[in-house]
């Protein structure tokens, strides 16, 4: 009879114990809307992010505006206008030098047949001039010691007189290729300085016109950085204001648990004087009432800890606290026995 009333009070002492564990069982409705209320921890770090993204793009924008402003400043109408003007003057020059080389270099080889012909005639009074002292030398050999006669002392006259006369043509013939000669010189010259100035106005040409492409070029790559970052951060911008967004950031609603899902309350054992059936002794309604309090105390506090879910710690707490208290109920029934 006693194992049969301990094992009703231990019936009666677990269902209270589960009873205050479902009680206690509402908190992790109430964790889970307190942490859907807000954004989780991953959607709070990729909105960070996109934001971090937002601000680089910014940045890169404005940096590449300010080069863009650079580029069109080096690159504005008035100092193209300008390097165009120093280009259309150094061609001028060029066209004016150019000319006036060909101009000069016309006459160069008139002037070469001129030094070749003066050339040929210095050539020309030098060899005779030559022959007549190499005759003159062989008569004045042959004559050795002896007294020359009339006849050979007017030849040995008549190779001097035309030695003589040979030398002024060949020094004639030489001051005329002298001459000629620093004609061509000077005529080349001239042709070389204006050929020199030439190449010097075409140098500056050259250097206007690549400076000009240069800045041209530097100005539609800045245009093009400028186009880009300006696609970038709109990109970024979509993407920060998507991260942040209601869409995404705003919690979905949670039902409140209606209080039909509150655990009925279990009915303790009645005796009936008609079935004769046994009814509960005072210690036995005493260890229950003790349970129960234990238990309503025990989810309270859980309850008042605010913990989102009770942990499986606090439930095997709770089922362990209604097991000690059946054990002290059935020990009191084998003592009263």
């Amino acid at each position: 009879m006693n194992d049969i009333l301990a094992r009703r009070a231990r019936r009666a002492t677990v269902g209270i114990a589960l009873s205050a564990a479902l009680v206690a069982g509402i908190a992790p409705a109430t964790a889970i809307a307190a942490e859907t209320s807000a954004p989780t921890g991953a959607v709070a770090l990729q909105t960070e992010d996109a934001a971090a993204a937002k601000e680089k793009a910014y940045a890169a924008m404005q940096e590449a505006l300010k080069n863009l402003e650079a580029a069109k400043d080096a690159a504005s109408p008035e100092k193209l206008a300008e390097i165009d003007d120093d280009i259309a003057a150094f061609q001028e020059l060029y066209d004016m030098v150019v000319a006036e080389a060909a101009k000069r270099r016309e006459p160069l080889p008139a002037m070469q047949a001129n030094v070749d012909a003066a050339q040929a005639k210095y050539d020309e009074a030098h060899n005779r001039t030559s022959g007549l002292q190499a005759e003159l030398d062989k008569a004045l050999e042959a004559l050795g010691d002896e007294e020359p006669s009339t006849a050979i002392k007017e030849q040995i006259k008549q190779l001097r007189s035309e030695i003589m006369s040979a030398e002024r043509r060949e020094e004639s013939c030489e001051d005329d290729l002298h001459r000629y000669q620093r004609r061509l010189e000077s005529q080349e010259k001239q042709v070389q300085y204006f050929e020199s100035e030439a190449e010097e106005a075409k140098a500056h040409i050259d250097e206007d016109i690549a400076k000009r492409n240069a800045l041209l070029s530097d100005l539609e790559k800045a245009q093009a950085a400028y186009d880009d970052a300006c696609k970038a951060y709109e990109e970024t911008k979509a993407a920060a204001d998507k991260a942040t967004s209601p869409e995404i950031t705003k919690p979905a609603e949670t039902t409140k648990p209606s209080s039909s899902a509150q655990p009925a309350e279990t009915a303790q054992p009645a005796s009936s004087p008609a079935t004769g059936k046994y009814a509960p002794s005072s210690s036995t309604k005493q260890a229950n009432m003790s349970s129960g309090k234990q238990a309503d105390t025990t989810a309270g506090k859980l309850a008042n800890t605010g913990d989102a879910a009770p942990s499986a710690i606090a439930l095997a707490g709770i089922a362990a606290a209604g097991l000690g208290i059946t054990a002290t109920a059935t020990r009191r029934l084998k003592n009263s026995k």
